[in-house]
Formats: structure tokens, C-alpha cells, sequence
């Protein structure tokens, strides 16, 4: 963080993000598709892998180097430090895939200054892709920060126009929430499971219009808030409050917000789903 004629930047921390991400990297890549990867289940029932801990690990080891004073909140490991800054870190969003050998897997690191997500990174290895955003730096992709692409959301304005991702079917089944899912999808031009990040940076980079999930914590979000803001977008949760605080979200272009999230009904004048403690 620096300042620049009064304003706070974050480009310092947006390159020290980067240099997180190789990283992780290092350790993900030699495991993705390995013979030998050790697969276990948490008591929530989804998969960690060797390479979700091992990449954690070293994230967390880089922080403690690098950014002593501030606190981490990672996916696998316990919340460490104290203070307004906090690095959020999932090692691999979409570890179902990784075990599976799909290469649509990432890894997020995020800055949060207060209660606001304010650096954002999303490095995706085995596609080859990264995409990042600074508070007031714009929203980008691209294999590193030298030729970079500027992202920049979708102009569509009508829910029968737009495309829309999502992740699965059951978890909207739990909040009771399926009918008015299916009742959007069907509404929409067209629509597409890509799950996990890859809805949020196909919205930033205007290739999809909406993207909502159901059930989300608090490390599944943070790094995508500032993707898709600084892109022009709009990230809620189902109850249209702002950020990745309501244990579940709403993405769009900003233009079809407030219809997709009246077709939901959790907005203000229907019920709300219920928030994740992260």
C-alpha cells in the first residue's frame, strides 16, 4: 500500500499477490494430475488434497516474510495476526476439479482493508490464465502483468439477452431456491455450468452476463469482489448487500442486477437466504 497525491494504492500489494501466486504455483502444478496425490475428506465433505495444504503453507510462510503486521485467513489453515488488513487465500479454488485432472482450478488471494476487498488475484496455472484487480487500478487478464488486457463487463441490458453461469443445481435445492433458479435460467438467452471462479472472470471479461451461487465462504469470494467491480461490475450476495459477506453472491453486469435478483426473490422484498458464517 502506498499513497499517491492523497489516495491509497494498492499496486505494492497487486505485485506482492503475483509473486503469491508463483508461489503457489510451484506447488500445485508438479501435483495437478500426479499418480501419487493424496485426496482426504473434511468434516464438510468436500475434498483437500496434499497440494491444497503444501500450497497454503507456502503462501502463508511468503506473508509471514513479507507482510508480518497483517493477518491471514486461508481455506485450510486457522486465522493468524490482527489489524483492518487480511489476506484471504483459497490454494485451490476448485479442488474437485484438480482431483479429477480438469484444469479449470485456481488460486485466489485477495487483500481485505477493513471490510472492503480491495486487491484481487486469480491465477489459474494449468489454463495458462491470470486475472487481478487493484482498488482504483482497473480489473485484468493476462499471463502476467506485462501485456495485460484491460476486462471490462457486458452492455447487455435484457435477461432474456444474457448468459448466464452458475455452479450446480443441489445447493439452491437447500436454501429452496431451485424453482426461482431454474425460472432465471430459463428466462436468460443462455446458460452454462462453469462453476467455482471461472463464472466471475468470464463476467468481468464480458463473456457472460450473471453468475450467482448459493452457499460461499468468505475465501471462495474475496479475490473475484474486485475482478468484477473494477470491471464495471456488480457482486452482492442473493440479498443484494455489497461484497462477499452474505455466504453466498449475485455477479452481474451491473445493468441486471436488480431484475436477476428480483427473479431470485431474495432481494429487499422477498426472503432472504440464509448467510454463511466464513
Amino acid at each position: 500500500m502506498s499513497q499517491v497525491s492523497g489516495a491509497t494504492t494498492y499496486d505494492d500489494d497487486l505485485r506482492l499477490a503475483h509473486v503469491l501466486a508463483d508461489a503457489a504455483e510451484r506447488v500445485t502444478m508438479p501435483r495437478f494430475r500426479a499418480a501419487d496425490l493424496v485426496v482426504e475428506t473434511k468434516p464438510d465433505l468436500t475434498p483437500v488434497t496434499d497440494a491444497d495444504r503444501s500450497a497454503e503453507e507456502a503462501l502463508r510462510a511468503q506473508l509471514h516474510r513479507t507482510r508480518p503486521r497483517d493477518a491471514v485467513h486461508g481455506e485450510e489453515g486457522e486465522d493468524t495476526g490482527h489489524g483492518p488488513r487480511r489476506w484471504v487465500i483459497d490454494p485451490i479454488d476448485g479442488t474437485k476439479n484438480f482431483v479429477r485432472g480438469v484444469p479449470v482450478w485456481a488460486t485466489l488471494i485477495a487483500l481485505v482493508d477493513g471490510d472492503r476487498p480491495v486487491v484481487g488475484l486469480v491465477a489459474a496455472p494449468a489454463l495458462g490464465r491470470r486475472w487481478w484487480a487493484a482498488a482504483g487500478s482497473g480489473s485484468w487478464s493476462g499471463r502476467s502483468l506485462t501485456g495485460a488486457r484491460r476486462n471490462r463487463v457486458s452492455q447487455v441490458a435484457r435477461l432474456e439477452d444474457a448468459s448466464m453461469s452458475y455452479s450446480s443445481l443441489s445447493g439452491w435445492r437447500g436454501i429452496d431456491r431451485q424453482r426461482q433458479l431454474v425460472d432465471l435460467l430459463d428466462t436468460c438467452w443462455r446458460s452454462r455450468a462453469y462453476g467455482d471462479f471461472w463464472s466471475y472472470v468470464l463476467l468481468a471479461e464480458g463473456s457472460v452476463d450473471l453468475a450467482a451461487e448459493p452457499e460461499l465462504a468468505l475465501h471462495d469470494m474475496a479475490a473475484l469482489v474486485p475482478v468484477v467491480t473494477e470491471a464495471g461490475g456488480r457482486f452482492t450476495s442473493l440479498a443484494g448487500e455489497d461484497g462477499c459477506w452474505g455466504g453466498n453472491a449475485l455477479a452481474s453486469n451491473g445493468l441486471l442486477h436488480e431484475a436477476a435478483l428480483a427473479r431470485l426473490g431474495t432481494g429487499p422484498s422477498g426472503q432472504e437466504a440464509p448467510a454463511v458464517t466464513p
